[in-house]
């Protein structure tokens, strides 16, 4: 399936490590013809880590898209009535994120996208990094991948010795999970290996 003129909101929550992966991917989804709408989360919007500061992230984005990242719920809001998106990805979607999305909560411009974005019945893309997969947000993503209109990139054990609950998608699929998600199709296989590991 072809990207050219896809409009894709791509949320990033606070797995600040995984974020550079990101900014690789939606590179490709621009050369691809997809249009980028960035929304951020508070975590993402306002906190300098080891990983790079808030204000070089926005650059980044504002860079790339041209457009200015949706960062309030106030902003986020139009998302639903204004049919901006053809699709939504949340990548990185913390456990934080996860849990809230699963139980229905709505405090930041990602989750307000995501209500937004869904009650227009098109598809969400979740691509999970949480060090609590496997324990207790395990729940909650059972409950996402039983939910319509919801769809994950394939994702793994990212370190199953020293962090065994941890989880985190193969970026590198985002693009292909995201042309199956408009077509209303899970990207198998969805366990897949990451890092190389068996």
């Amino acid at each position: 399936m072809d990207l050219q003129g896809i409009r894709v909101g791509l949320a990033l929550t606070g797995s600040h490590c995984t974020i550079e992966k990101i900014l690789i991917e939606l590179k490709a989804l621009i050369k691809e013809g997809a249009i980028v709408f960035p929304i951020l989360s508070p975590a993402v919007n306002c906190t300098d880590t080891r990983f790079g500061s808030a204000a070089s992230f926005k650059r980044a984005l504002v860079e790339i898209t041209g457009k200015e990242p949706i960062v309030s719920i106030v902003e986020a809001e139009p998302v639903g009535p204004q049919n901006m998106f053809d699709i939504l990805v949340i990548a990185p979607c913390t456990g934080n994120t996860i849990a809230k999305l699963a139980n229905g909560i709505t405090d930041t411009a990602v989750l307000m996208s995501a209500k937004a974005h869904l009650r227009n019945l098109k598809p969400v893309v979740l691509g999970i990094a949480t060090n609590d997969a496997l324990s207790i947000n395990a729940k909650n993503i059972g409950l996402l991948l039983n939910m319509k209109n919801i769809y994950f990139v394939p994702f793994g054990q990212d370190n199953y010795e020293n962090k065994p609950n941890s989880v985190v998608a193969r970026f590198e699929l985002l693009r292909p999970t995201i042309k199956e998600a408009l077509q209303g199709r899970q990207l198998q296989p969805l366990i897949v290996a990451v890092n190389n590991l068996p």
